[in-house]
């Protein structure tokens, strides 16, 4: 099993000067704005594993 990869960029401003949150498991800080984030996986789109049949 793969480790988990980080975001390559900030979701609200586009910078890539992020860091891990030490305050909250998984949240990360964007050095350029300021904001803390999570990302969270949902899972994967039903019509999307149709196509592929």
């Amino acid at each position: 099993m793969s480790e988990r990869m980080a975001p390559l960029h900030c979701p609200y401003c586009g910078e890539e000067d992020l860091r891990p949150h030490e305050d909250t498991h998984g949240a990360w800080e964007c050095r350029s704005c300021a904001r803390v984030f999570s990302l969270k996986f949902l899972g994967l789109a039903a019509n999307a594993l149709e196509a592929k049949r």
